[in-house]
């Protein structure tokens, strides 16, 4: 756990604070090191567990940004981490979006296949997980919410953010990860649905970095 924390903490130093993906990087940072201290304090029913998870899932999105070429669910962010339109709270979801509707699942399978047990053993620690993103997902919209004002005029970014919901995205996680599993003898078809989750789950984040203002000059 230690690792991923270093090199997200490099990427915090090392992105401009207005960078989309800096924005996602410090949401991210704060749950990773609250999941870090109450795994380390026994919050976690199997410790081992939850840190291969949690380790397995911090990984995905690191190797998304070292990537030549993200994965579908990424590219959104990527392609409009600097556009002038898009507020730091859509940044945030887009990021949140592409890491809990992709990479979980991915990261519950290859968890399964490293400790060689399947998904129900790691149902308990998946919810505390996601118990814990849930948590958060309040202090990040009140951190980066606009202003009252902002809202008014720009009505559309309330109904995006209003239209998407990280307990679905985590219920559907778990799903597309138990399919997923089922999957793994014909790994052509795992691989088929792994895409199609993927390309799916770009178009939402897509949807969510919708430019809620033009740049004024």
């Amino acid at each position: 756990m230690e690792a991923v924390l270093a090199r997200m903490r490099a990427l915090d130093e090392r992105l401009p604070p207005q960078d989309g993906v800096a924005v996602f990087n410090r949401v991210y940072l704060r749950v990773t090191e609250t999941l870090h201290r109450r795994i380390e304090h026994g919050g976690f029913p199997a410790p081992r567990r939850a840190q291969t998870l949690s380790v397995r899932f911090a990984e995905r999105y690191l190797a998304a940004v070292d990537a030549d070429r993200a994965p579908a669910c990424w590219r959104p962010l990527f392609q409009y981490r600097r556009h002038p339109g898009i507020r730091p709270l859509q940044h945030a979801l887009a990021g949140i979006n592409a890491h809990i509707g992709h990479d979980l699942a991915v990261a519950v399978v290859s968890t399964c296949r490293a400790l060689d047990c399947e998904p129900g053993a790691l149902e308990a620690d998946f919810d505390r997980v996601g118990d814990t993103l849930v948590a958060l997902e309040e202090l990040i919209r009140e951190d980066l919410m606009p202003g009252p004002d902002l809202l008014e005029i720009a009505d559309p970014l309330t109904h995006l953010l209003g239209s998407w919901s990280l307990e679905r995205a985590r219920s559907g996680a778990w799903a597309s990860a138990r399919l997923l599993w089922t999957l793994r003898r014909s790994p052509d078809l795992a691989e088929e649905f792994r895409e199609s989750l993927d390309a799916g789950v770009g178009l939402v984040g897509r949807c969510l970095l919708t430019p809620a203002r033009l740049s004024r000059v």
